[in-house]
């Protein structure tokens, strides 16, 4: 039974798909078992140094309020008005998933401008 070809499909006459062999989509194909635990005992020291750090806005000075406001508006990207409802909510997390040494700096900056930021 022969299906009928749109006109705007005739001309082509390649889907441009990649032939991949069979072999590398069947799960035998998998990696060898033993290097496997050699790989997790690498890796379990590495593991134990946190990289990547949550920075949470744990309280803040009364009078350093402004300060702090306008340092979370300019690291977050909020708007004035969602910087000042994000500090009063304090407290609360303010970034996700920051490398070691950002996070020490933004520690240090909120530290002196009257702010307790914790890095867990």
């Amino acid at each position: 039974m022969s299906y009928p070809i749109s006109p705007a499909l005739r001309h082509c006459s390649k889907l441009n798909i990649p032939d991949l062999p069979l072999s590398s989509l069947s799960p035998s194909a998998s990696a060898p078992t033993p290097t496997a635990p050699i790989e997790e005992e690498e890796a379990a020291p590495a593991a134990a140094e946190k990289t990547l750090f949550t920075l949470t806005l744990k309280s803040f000075d009364a009078a350093a309020k402004p300060k702090v406001i306008k340092e979370i508006k300019q690291m977050l990207g909020l708007s004035l008005v969602e910087s000042k409802k994000f500090v009063e909510s304090a407290p609360k997390m303010m970034k996700e998933g920051v490398p070691k040494e950002e996070s020490e700096k933004i520690v240090e900056a909120m530290k002196a401008l009257g702010a307790v930021v914790v890095s867990d």
